[in-house]
């Protein structure tokens, strides 16, 4: 009998020791993945803010740009040639599932994607790809929906999109080479006060708005170019 009641203490013992031992072995798992966590850092160069969609509200209304309500104004916009038409090339690809009827920018955009993807293109010999370009207030509402990242319709931080000036620009399968060229690419554009470029947080794309000095500023490249040329 005794021995019975010894047997039945040694087991339930090795049982208590084998349960703490996985215990704390599922304790230290679950405190590595939780350190790894707390140490992830977002800081990118180009960080979004409420002062910056402020101030580009405050552009758009100064240079009179209307916010484009719906698919028929959009339509009496692009056969006005207000906006522009973007052409896929082997530096510039538009992603599939964006409708043809949303394939337009301002002007100035358009200059500033096809000289930038042709640059990465020259770089990388990799194509850019553009996820987003004009939206309506009609589509952005339902974006809003599914999208909590998705700018406003209307107000001082209401989106860029509504006016054809901005595109979202895939950063996804960028290496990190290619993700520094671009940094450094959008960079001095910024600080001439051309662009304002966003690296989004909850999507893989750059958010980059593109200001009417653009295609100006372009041409005066061109010609300065030129002129170095024939000296």
């Amino acid at each position: 009998m005794r021995r019975d009641i010894r047997a039945t203490w040694l087991i339930c013992l090795v049982l208590v020791a084998l349960t703490a031992q996985g215990f704390a072995a599922s304790r230290t798992r679950y405190s590595h993945r939780h350190r790894r966590v707390r140490h992830l850092h977002w800081n990118p160069m180009f960080k979004g803010s409420h002062e910056m969609l402020v101030k580009q509200n405050e552009i758009i209304d100064t240079l009179e740009l209307p916010r484009i309500a719906d698919d028929d104004e959009l339509i009496d916009v692009i056969q006005n040639e207000e906006l522009v038409e973007l052409q896929q090339t082997p530096a510039l690809r538009i992603a599939a599932n964006l409708k043809e009827t949303r394939r337009y920018c301002k002007p100035w955009t358009r200059d500033f994607v096809q000289d930038f993807s042709q640059a990465f293109y020259n770089e990388f010999k990799k194509p850019i790809q553009v996820n987003s370009a004009v939206r309506t207030v009609q589509q952005q509402k339902k974006l809003r929906r599914r999208n909590r990242n998705a700018g406003p319709i209307e107000g001082e931080t209401a989106s860029t999109h509504l006016t054809g000036i901005s595109l979202d620009i895939s950063k996804r399968g960028l290496t990190r080479a290619q993700h520094k060229w671009v940094e450094e690419y959008f960079l001095p554009l910024k600080t001439l006060g051309l662009i304002d470029p966003i690296e989004e947080r909850r999507q893989a794309v750059f958010h980059v708005v593109v200001f009417d000095r653009y295609t100006e500023w372009r041409e005066s490249q061109q010609v300065a170019t030129e002129t170095n040329a024939t000296d």
